[in-house]
């Protein structure tokens, strides 16, 4: 995680970015600090990326890099605004002991934001942030299969804004954000899909974090944790209105070092 210090609406980049609808600083700490004590209770050890000023987005790590055992694959951003980030997130995922690896420059890639395992198969949004060369690219390098799904819904710009993987055979998801392909591919991929109401989905309802059963998602998400609850997890919940403003909230907030294979039953 990176803490918000520098955190702020300082461009548009995304349907959800309003440079008139500023963010309330102090609450966005308070936010983030919340949703790093709600991670620490359900079991996780957080290292820290050092803000930077000027790049109030670097707070969103799950677009730094691709966690894929000992390798890092560091994101190349399509937007000018946020490709000073490269070079930090580079630098502190080398510095922790990750074989980092850049893609060619032509391509982009936005991390964990776009790419999430389901049990060993990688399912891979593309059209806003990355794209398709990019992902079967990735798909290359670490020798998986990988089902790569438009996304057609630009409130839904990543794929982890509508789509999570709970474990090997089932993930949450926001059917109006893919393509009639990608719901298909889901479905013959994913044994068991929970499909999260529309109003639910603009709360980020798919942008949650998953550690072992517990499951932590922005507030206003009643639905989808009754349906959690049902199955056997630990729902929870923790307000990040503040970030959601700038097209994020608890999973955008947070990268998997263990890598997202891990996260989902692969050891």
């Amino acid at each position: 995680m990176c803490p918000p210090e520098f955190y702020g609406i300082e461009y548009e980049i995304n349907p959800w970015m309003n440079q008139e609808r500023q963010v309330d600083h102090p609450e966005a700490v308070r936010q983030w600090e919340a949703l790093r004590a709600c991670l620490t209770d359900a079991g996780a050890e957080i290292e820290l990326l050092e803000p930077v000023q000027g790049l109030p987005d670097l707070v969103f790590t799950a677009n730094a890099a691709m966690v894929f055992g000992a390798q890092a694959i560091l994101s190349r951003f399509r937007y000018p605004q946020r490709q000073g980030e490269e070079v930090y997130n580079a630098r502190w995922l080398a510095d922790d002991g990750f074989q980092v690896e850049t893609l060619p420059e032509e391509m982009f890639f936005e991390g964990a934001g776009d790419a999430l395992f389901c049990g060993e198969t990688l399912l891979a949004g593309y059209r806003f942030r990355s794209d398709a060369p990019a992902i079967q690219h990735i798909g290359e390098l670490i020798g998986r299969r990988v089902i790569p799904m438009e996304l057609v819904d630009p409130y839904y710009y990543h794929l982890d804004t509508c789509f999570c993987p709970l474990e090997p055979g089932r993930a949450i998801y926001h059917a109006g954000a893919l393509d009639d392909y990608g719901r298909q591919a889901l479905a013959l991929v994913v044994e068991e899909l929970i499909e999260v109401d529309p109003e639910e989905a603009k709360r980020f309802a798919c942008n949650a974090v998953v550690v072992d059963k517990v499951v932590v998602t922005n507030t206003g998400c009643p639905k989808l944790h009754a349906a959690l609850s049902e199955r056997g997890y630990d729902p929870r919940e923790t307000p990040l209105d503040e970030f959601v403003k700038a097209g994020g909230s608890a999973k955008c907030l947070t990268l998997r070092l263990d890598g997202e294979d891990a996260g989902r039953g692969l050891g």
